[in-house]
């Protein structure tokens, strides 16, 4: 299954212990070459740069300059290696996301998730290698990573029916199940595709064909009815969405 060209793989880490720990499970991993090893975010630029690695596990959590900080400064290299972030903080997922990174490891790292990892890694860069270069990606986002009882869950944006607020957290409602993700509604009303997404309320953005429709309250604000029952009002600074969304 592994007998291809290994992935050559540069691990980034400031706590030795588990930068040790981690290339000894990379060396009983299938399909994977350790090409060498950073302590800080500038190191890990300088070695990406100077050694070409096809995969990044990387840190976030470092001094000076953190993974995320690093992710996003080697986006711009043609072509830029896979990043699979390894961390003990459930915290940064939705930022991993943003820089496009291809798994996201909790530590202890488990082996047989490292090794899922580096086979998601190898796949990436071969679906790349074989698509043609679009002259646009898409800004929007397509996924999330959330929390659960399990560990992580990446969620398609398409799924999520809405977003409430909820203090310094955003709550995706997906169906019957729901997760909360540390962001803000003014980035995510940015960042979702607003061919797709519209906000409604200052905490409240809802998918369009998630709308059934609207009708007026006695007071005469705009009421959105929802796919799965609920109601969402509409807030006064959001009216013109209505009739936006109606054609009007």
């Amino acid at each position: 299954m592994h007998d291809q060209v290994p992935l050559r793989v540069l691990i980034a880490d400031d706590e030795p212990l588990a930068a040790e720990r981690l290339q000894l499970l990379l060396a009983r991993a299938e399909g994977a070459q350790l090409v060498g090893t950073a302590s800080d975010g500038d190191s890990a630029i300088n070695l990406t740069e100077a050694l070409t690695p096809d995969l990044l596990l990387l840190d976030i959590a470092m001094p000076g300059l953190d993974g995320i900080g690093v992710a996003r400064s080697l986006a711009a290299q043609k072509p830029s290696p896979a990043v699979v972030f390894v961390t003990a903080f459930d915290q940064f997922a939705v930022a991993a996301f943003e820089v496009e990174a291809v798994d996201y490891l909790m530590k202890p790292v488990d082996p047989i998730r490292l090794q899922r990892a580096l086979d998601r890694a190898r796949a990436y860069l071969q679906q790349r290698s074989a698509e043609p270069a679009s002259p646009k990606e898409s800004r929007w986002l397509e996924e999330f990573w959330a929390s659960d009882l399990s560990g992580l869950v990446r969620i398609a944006a398409r799924d999520v029916d809405r977003v409430s607020a909820e203090r310094d957290y955003m709550r995706l409602h997906v169906g019957r199940r729901s997760w909360l993700i540390h962001h803000s509604m003014a980035a995510l009303e940015e960042g979702l595709d607003p061919e797709l997404f519209v906000r409604l309320h200052r905490s409240a953005i809802v998918r369009k064909d998630f709308i059934g429709g609207f009708t007026r309250n006695p007071s005469g604000r705009w009421i959105a009815r929802l796919g799965d029952g609920t109601e969402q009002p509409v807030g006064r600074l959001y009216s013109d969405r209505v009739r936006a969304i109606a054609g009007r």
